[in-house]
């Protein structure tokens, strides 16, 4: 069996650079292309890979062109017989949102595994360097699917990660799913089942992004009003997702702004502002989200409203 590894690169703090090593924060993202980074790891030297940069962003600027060309190009690498696995380089702020738009999209047999950090690449002690072999280590891992994320030794499934911290190494997390699986010296160890899922199709998203509908997020929150709803509507929105407070709950006056909106053919999703927990169905409240995430819940609503 091949073990011929794609690795296409996006930009992110993984690709950054700062002007002094001992500078964690003050750098800027994607300065550095894949090659470098593949570069920068001993232990990749003379492996069977091969790069390609898709894109070259800060993360927090992550656009649907950009998701569309990584759909394409994972694709089209997947479907090749040499090909094991793909790892995807991308900055932290948005990895999950990517991750779950291709888990969504693409459902891979094979794995497509995102790699990440939360220090540039100048950085005294830069975690891009074992995030980038891990992701690596996994791509080639017997029994690997799906579209995964690695991290700190932990691999995370694509439906379940999210960040949940500003600054610390570890700063995913899977909730109480927990992850797929541990990396450690090498090897792979396999908590649980890989990701899996019926793939929407590339034919799902290879209309303009112009075209694409317009779908935006609205917070639940003490003395909240429906006027950002009101805006959004008046400017033509598709879709929106309200991140609630506890449950999923939403202030009076925004569910009834979200209530009219509905009513006037927008699609509406609730979510939790909460990092864990599932939003129960409630006959009488807006449509539930379920596990995802606000975030999350948008991208699915935005490939509901895209059929």
């Amino acid at each position: 069996m091949t073990q011929r590894v794609v690795i296409l690169g996006t930009g992110g703090t993984i690709a950054g650079t700062a002007a002094s090593a001992a500078d964690n924060v003050g750098y800027t993202a994607a300065q550095l292309g894949v090659q470098a980074l593949v570069d920068a790891v001993p232990p990749l030297a003379g492996a069977l890979l091969e790069c390609e940069q898709v894109a070259q962003l800060d993360s927090k600027d992550m656009t649907h062109a950009v998701w569309q060309l990584l759909a394409q190009r994972v694709a089209h690498h997947l479907a090749r017989d040499d090909v094991a696995g793909v790892v995807v380089t991308h900055g932290t702020d948005t990895l999950e949102e990517t991750a779950y738009f291709l888990h969504r999209v693409l459902a891979p047999r094979k794995p497509v595994v995102f790699a990440a950090a939360m220090r540039p690449a100048t950085a005294l002690q830069a975690d891009g360097p074992q995030n980038l072999l891990d992701a690596v280590t996994v791509a080639r891992a017997p029994g690997a699917r799906g579209v995964v994320a690695v991290l700190a030794g932990s691999v995370h499934g694509a439906l379940d990660v999210s960040k949940r911290h500003s600054w610390r190494l570890d700063a995913f997390d899977s909730g109480d799913a927990g992850p797929i699986a541990l990396v450690r010296e090498g090897r792979v160890q396999a908590l649980r089942e890989w990701p899996s899922g019926e793939a929407l199709g590339l034919d799902r998203v290879t209309c303009d992004v112009t075209r694409w509908p317009a779908v935006e997020m609205v917070v639940s929150h003490a003395g909240a009003s429906g006027l950002a709803v009101d805006a959004l509507v008046a400017k033509g929105v598709r879709g929106l997702v309200v991140a609630g407070t506890g449950n999923g709950t939403v202030h009076a006056a925004l569910e009834a702004a979200l209530a009219d909106a509905q009513d006037s053919g927008v699609q509406v999703l609730r979510a939790a502002r909460s990092a864990g927990g599932v939003v129960g169905e409630d006959p009488s409240a807006l449509p539930s989200a379920g596990v995802l995430t606000p975030a999350k819940a948008r991208v699915e609503l935005l490939l509901q409203l895209l059929a």
